[in-house]
């Protein structure tokens, strides 16, 4: 078996999976979404730049091991979680090997590798950045000349990745070190904690040139602000800030005198009198000349303050002065500074929450897509997790590459484009199996890698695996038949790669009658014997709640037939209700429709 010479992270690398690129390294389809070691991915498929805008939330050590949960409808964590990524590093002998391999090459890389080196020792945070560093060497590669990357990480190692990325980028093409506001509150400023509460991430924005891509991008004006500044209403509502219309020096014809009127003793605002000076005042109006104050001048012609008047952007004040009434709605808002309060995390009741540890809000991502990439620019998130990067550049009108490195990942962000953006959405998987035997060699490299990519066969959520148990069920479908029922009903999965017999459905069985289950499927690679069949058929059936239709209650599946079209036999959408995951939320507007931004 042929690996990587780089060290993978979190779960083996599947190499002898994916198939060799194309010429050039070519992109296809809308999106394309890759299982693998991401430097491997990137080394072997990404072109020279071809990436717009890379956008990257790598996993870091916080001493804790994250899960990510399926939810039950009524909120509660299911009992079935399934570890997505281990979010710890140590230094062993890979990283060893791949500092090594780092210092060996000449430049700015080696030697800021080297100066941690002797900073940090071995340590977890030293291990952390030998992992990070050859990723960001690529992802410079990938990049245009016009392109950008966004690092997102946490105050604990955004200054050593800072460090990293100028040697990487050059100190030059630092752009912003973003602040964005993650959090209200924390738990660590409980009681005994002597220290003000974390509640930010980090993000590091890098160009590959001067010469990058930006889209001014606006937010909204403070309330404070309106209410001080734009604190004028005019008769439709409109609220307005008056401005000046005079300037210090002159540039053109503006030492004129502006003409005004209004009738006599009616102590009305003055208007502009557009009357030609020599025609004779009419009786029962005044008048007035109003020139600059002393030392200025008007800041525009006069043919331009005629035309501004015209149009109501001009007011009177009562000395007959003018003044420029500049509308809060025709303003951009103000633009887009380096710490951002105006996006919130995702709470627990989010409708786009789907339980993944570290999701990030769409509207984040959108803000970074629309900032540093055109429409039909190409994104990449080398680090996908749950897909937030992907939902945000498919609602966008961008092409974009996702790369994880769990099974669990890349069906989770297929089940979120689908429910989002239904059969409208193209995607290209690469790194999968295609064939039943590249189904076996996975299988004989991580069983559970194998597990979750044929749970996503048939649609199925995984449950926990925990080392020295194992209570029979792979993972779950749950569905509703009867709307009016308290629980949804469970088909239970089991996932066998290696040999099977009629033991293997005798226990099915017996977790299906302990579960109190509706139904149950065993996946294997290997076609099921008679007498396997025949213990499935005397399992008899399960009935529909409502329209009594019957479907076998324990059935076989092959992995060469279910990737040739055969599914299960169950409860269709149309007859019950599917509530395995936790749905997306339905995109509401065109797709591929350009968010404004102000741009």
């Amino acid at each position: 078996m042929r690996t990587s010479p780089v060290p993978t992270y979190g779960s083996s690398l599947i190499s002898p999976l994916l198939p060799a690129a194309g010429k050039g390294g070519r992109i296809r389809g809308m999106g394309t979404l890759y299982y693998g070691d991401n430097l491997d991915i990137l080394r072997r498929y990404i072109k020279d730049e071809t990436v717009d805008l890379s956008y990257l939330d790598p996993p870091f050590n916080s001493a804790q091991n994250y899960n990510a949960f399926f939810h039950e409808k009524d909120g509660t964590d299911a009992a079935s979680q399934i570890r997505a990524f281990e979010d710890t590093w140590s230094w062993n002998q890979e990283s060893q090997k791949v500092y090594e391999e780092l210092i060996l090459k000449p430049g700015k890389v080696s030697e800021v590798m080297q100066a941690f080196h002797t900073f940090l020792g071995t340590n977890d945070m030293m291990a952390y950045l030998a992992m990070m560093a050859p990723r960001l060497v690529e992802l410079r590669r990938v990049l245009k000349p016009t392109g950008s990357l966004y690092l997102h990480c946490d105050p604990t190692a955004s200054h050593y990745l800072k460090l990293l990325l100028d040697a990487v980028f050059g100190p030059d093409n630092f752009r912003n070190e973003i602040t964005w506001k993650r959090s209200s509150s924390h738990a660590d400023t409980k009681q005994g904690m002597r220290r003000c509460g974390r509640i930010h991430d980090i993000i590091l924005l890098y160009t590959k040139s001067g010469d990058y891509m930006w889209n001014p991008v606006f937010t909204s004006y403070d309330d404070s602000y309106v209410q001080s500044t734009y604190r004028f209403v005019d008769e439709e509502g409109r609220r307005y800030a008056e401005d000046n219309l005079t300037a210090a020096r002159p540039g053109g014809d503006v030492s004129y005198e502006w003409r005004v009127k209004r009738r006599a003793g009616s102590g009305e605002r003055w208007t502009a009198d557009l009357d030609d000076e020599h025609i004779k005042p009419r009786e029962g109006w005044e008048y007035l000349g109003v020139r600059p104050y002393k030392g200025r001048f008007w800041a525009y012609s006069k043919g331009n303050l005629v035309r501004m008047w015209t149009a109501g952007e001009i007011i009177h004040r009562s000395t007959g002065f003018p003044r420029f009434k500049r509308f809060l709605d025709q303003q951009p808002g103000v633009p887009l500074q380096d710490i951002w309060l105006d996006i919130n995390p995702l709470s627990g009741s989010e409708k786009e929450r789907l339980g993944y540890p570290t999701q990030k809000p769409v509207a984040l991502l959108e803000r970074i897509i629309s900032s540093s990439s055109k429409p039909s620019g190409l994104v990449l998130d080398p680090f996908s997790g749950c897909g937030t990067t992907i939902d945000a550049a498919e609602k966008l009108g961008r092409k974009w590459i996702g790369i994880d490195i769990t099974q669990l990942a890349t069906s989770l962000i297929k089940n979120r484009l689908r429910d989002t953006y239904g059969d409208k959405v193209e995607i290209v998987t690469i790194g999968e199996p295609t064939t039943a035997n590249e189904a076996s060699v996975l299988a004989e490299q991580d069983k559970y890698q194998f597990q979750w990519w044929a749970l996503g066969l048939v649609g199925a959520r995984p449950v926990e695996q925990k080392k020295g148990a194992d209570h029979g069920i792979d993972g779950k479908i749950l569905f509703r038949d009867d709307l009016k029922a308290a629980k949804a009903e469970q088909v239970i999965i089991q996932v066998k790669g290696g040999k099977t017999g009629v033991k293997d459905v005798r226990d099915l069985r017996g977790v299906l009658e302990r579960e109190k289950a509706a139904m149950g499927v065993l996946i294997s690679l290997q076609p099921p014997t008679g007498p396997m069949e025949a213990e499935a058929a005397s399992a008899g059936f399960y009935a529909h709640k409502m329209n009594g239709q019957q479907y076998p209650r324990l059935q076989l599946r092959t992995v060469k037939e279910l990737m040739d079209g055969k599914g299960i036999e169950r409860p269709s959408n149309v007859a019950a209700v599917d509530e395995t995951f936790k749905k997306a939320p339905e995109s509401k507007k065109k797709h591929g429709q350009q968010k404004e931004f102000g741009l």
